[in-house]
């Protein structure tokens, strides 16, 4: 790997949170000033320095020293300025495809490592073709989704992985993620990136074609592995998972994108999964005998609401109703919510393996905060533990790894894996 700007010149902070004033930067922030080591250097960067000194005084006392940089999201000179002060730019600006694009790439030219929470398939794909050769040469970890979308699947599925490898049990085939139990909101700003996304796919057949890929992540969809047409939106019986589950499960709302994340974590690290490996995720709607009717149910809901915010009389109305971007649920709500996934792998020696995720907190805003928070850490305080890659348009399994495990155990979050 070439010696990037940053290990040749020191960085004035180690952790710049872009989109501070915003719901979840403001949340990140937060996390951040409780739970980052002491003597960590952090500064909060938006567009507003009014808004931002505003938010830094909401923060815990930790925070009142915390510099501020004022940089709009069209502006390249001032983000290429933010981008060669700091080690991590760590940005909740969405949608990414609107908002992302040009901080994505001055990172990538700066030698800076980047997170965000993107779930957007379109602008992962722009950024790895405009940024990995360039990440490459710089040594930035340019580390996409380390929010819900797309932590749990990816990690879940790496730490599967090392528990079957550790068994000698083979690779893995046939793995699907279960939302086994999940409470919480549904984030604006999720809401808005798909809008942008379905406007885009809808007035473009190219862009269409690529986000219905289920490899348009990978670096090289040519050598895939051929499962003919794969559906990322099941209703699939249980027992078909494994035979220990019940019931009916639904497609879960998350699948489209973080199965394409979790399939570029296996073709970046040379496919250690194996080239039979094969991932879906679905949710659970209970065992009663009424679940198949509630898996199709959920399945003509979603389509139903993709439909809708595609036509623009419906969405019109849906907008009135849906959460609109920067808004949020109440701290009570936030702290109530949670999440478990359980991830589970028929490997090619026959044996049955399951992973489980689980954390407290809203899984799009508390938890969501946790997981990015401690992205951003583990690329400045465990880099001696950051997988081997170097640089490059990455994951979070893929460009962080077991240094984010670590630190996500650490702050409560389980993940485990064992053979069922």
């Amino acid at each position: 790997m070439a010696d990037s700007p940053r290990e040749s010149t020191a960085r004035e902070f180690e952790i710049v949170v872009y989109g501070a004033t915003g719901f979840v930067g403001a949340l990140t922030a937060e996390y951040l000033a409780r739970h980052a080591p002491d003597g960590t250097t952090v500064a909060l960067a938006g567009r507003s320095r009014d808004k931002l000194e505003s938010t830094r005084r909401g923060l815990p006392a930790r925070a009142a020293d915390w510099p501020l940089v004022v940089a709009d999201a069209d502006d390249e000179a001032a983000l290429t300025a933010l981008a060669q002060r700091t080690s991590v730019v760590l940005t909740t600006v969405g949608p990414y495809a609107k908002y992302g694009r040009v901080l994505a790439r001055v990172c990538a030219e700066s030698g800076t490592d980047y997170v965000d929470l993107t779930g957007e398939v379109l602008f992962a794909r722009a950024s790895a073709d405009e940024n990995h050769e360039t990440a490459v040469r710089t040594g930035a970890r340019i580390v996409h989704s380390c929010g819900f979308d797309s932590v749990p699947s990816d990690i879940g599925v790496f730490e599967l992985h090392r528990k079957v490898t550790e068994d000698g049990a083979g690779d893995l085939t046939d793995t699907t993620l279960v939302v086994t139990s999940m409470s919480g909101g549904v984030s604006g700003g999720t809401i808005d990136s798909l809008r942008g996304q379905i406007d885009e796919i809808t007035k473009d057949r190219a862009a269409a074609k690529l986000a219905a890929s289920p490899y348009s992540l990978s670096p090289d969809r040519s050598i895939e592995p051929d499962f003919g047409r794969q559906n990322d939106a099941p209703v699939l019986k249980g027992s078909s998972i494994h035979p220990s589950l019940k019931g009916w499960k639904a497609p879960f709302v998350m699948a489209s994108y973080n199965t394409r994340v979790v399939r570029r974590t296996n073709a970046i690290l040379g496919y250690p999964y194996g080239k039979t490996f094969k991932y879906n995720e679905v949710m659970s709607v209970g065992s009663s005998p009424v679940s198949p009717v509630l898996a199709a149910g959920v399945l003509a809901g979603l389509g139903a609401f993709v439909a809708g915010l595609a036509f623009k009389p419906t969405r019109f109305l849906l907008d009135k109703v849906l959460p609109a971007p920067g808004s949020g649920p109440s701290e009570k709500t936030r702290q109530k919510g949670h999440f478990v996934v359980d991830i589970y792998t028929t490997t090619t020696s026959g044996e049955h393996y399951v992973s489980r995720v689980k954390a407290k907190g809203d899984p799009g805003y508390a938890a969501t905060a946790m997981m990015l928070g401690e992205s951003a850490l583990a690329l400045v305080k465990n880099r001696d533990e950051l997988p081997s890659l170097g640089g490059g348009v990455l994951t979070p399994a893929s460009g962080i790894g077991t240094a984010l495990i670590t630190r996500l155990r650490a702050a409560g979050m389980e993940i485990s894996a064992r053979k069922v």
